[in-house]
């Protein structure tokens, strides 16, 4: 029985699913298969090997039921017609119910077990009589999940701004940690709406090349430190870190630009920027609730 790698759902989510014996899948062929939320419509990337599912943080696990036939095509296309339709009645009871929320997509399974409302939110929404609503509407089970605005552009963005479809929309299957430091480690303009996605978020793609960055930063002097070369004593005052290059001002006022194999030795490495820790004052609570980036816990709820 193989294994494989199958792409499936509006989210994009990743799991191991087993075919039978004699089936065999090749890659971007779409199949149909069985999840833990029912049958769906998914797309095979690779054989589940050992080094494949490595990289997988929490896989799914399912079987894969069958290529997708002509039928089966008909159906997701039907599925997809009706899909505003829906929307837009789901948005009408929204509207009929005071609900403070955000709808952003519906998504329903191919195997009919249930349909799927993504909304967004800023506080958490009582949609128990949605949900009555809406399952005696399409007589189905109705799954309610909050996301954040990341994944609202995974689901809706469509290209980003190299021209290229976004990232999140395709191939990342979980969303990095991305920070003003990786923009500015790599030189990128700090404007805010050149290194912003269509989430409005910092670009996924800023986190790519970071860790090369930060490899290639640890083979130079760092800023501050002086150094020797050929050409006398400096000062580190910048890095070019893909060139491999430092930027010195010698002692005689010069500032030029040297290789990092130039540099014969380091007299005075930079001190490092020790971070001043306040001593809390008696009777002061010390403890810090941290709060996590993602988004609420899902909610979901069902009605026959």
């Amino acid at each position: 029985m193989a294994d494989y790698v199958v792409r499936y759902g509006s989210m994009r989510l990743l799991g191991v699913f087993s075919a039978r014996a004699k089936d065999e899948f090749q890659r971007d062929e779409s199949v149909i298969v069985r999840t833990k939320r029912g049958l769906e419509n998914g797309t095979v990337l690779c054989a589940a090997t050992d080094q494949a599912v490595a990289m997988l943080p929490d896989p799914t696990r399912g079987h894969i039921l069958r290529g997708m036939t002509a039928e089966d095509e008909s159906e997701i296309t039907h599925l997809r017609n009706n899909s505003s339709r829906e929307f837009e009645l789901c948005r009408k009871f929204v509207e009929q119910l005071q609900l403070d929320m955000q709808l952003v997509d519906i998504e329903h399974l191919f195997g009919g077990e249930r349909i799927v409302i993504y909304y967004l939110a800023e506080n958490r929404v009582d949609f128990r009589d949605l949900v009555k609503l809406l399952a005696a509407e399409f007589h189905t089970r109705i799954e309610m999940r909050q996301i954040g605005v990341r994944d609202e552009a995974k689901l809706l963005a469509d290209y980003g701004d190299c021209g290229k479809p976004v990232c999140c929309n395709t191939h990342l299957s979980e969303m990095p940690p991305v920070s003003m430091k990786m923009a500015k480690l790599q030189k990128a303009t700090l404007d805010p709406t050149k290194i912003s996605g269509r989430c409005g978020r910092l670009k996924c793609c800023l986190r790519y090349e970071y860790d090369t960055y930060e490899e290639l930063q640890r083979e130079l002097p760092p800023i501050g430190a002086d150094v020797v070369t050929r050409d006398g004593r400096g000062k580190v005052i910048n890095q070019e870190i893909l060139a491999g290059q430092v930027l010195l001002r010698m002692e005689d006022n010069r500032t030029i630009l040297v290789d990092a194999g130039e540099v014969l030795s380091v007299v005075k490495a930079a001190p490092p920027q020790a971070k001043k820790r306040r001593k809390p004052d008696r009777g002061e609570n010390t403890s810090q609730n941290r709060s996590n980036e993602s988004s609420p816990d899902d909610d979901a709820s069902a009605g026959e």
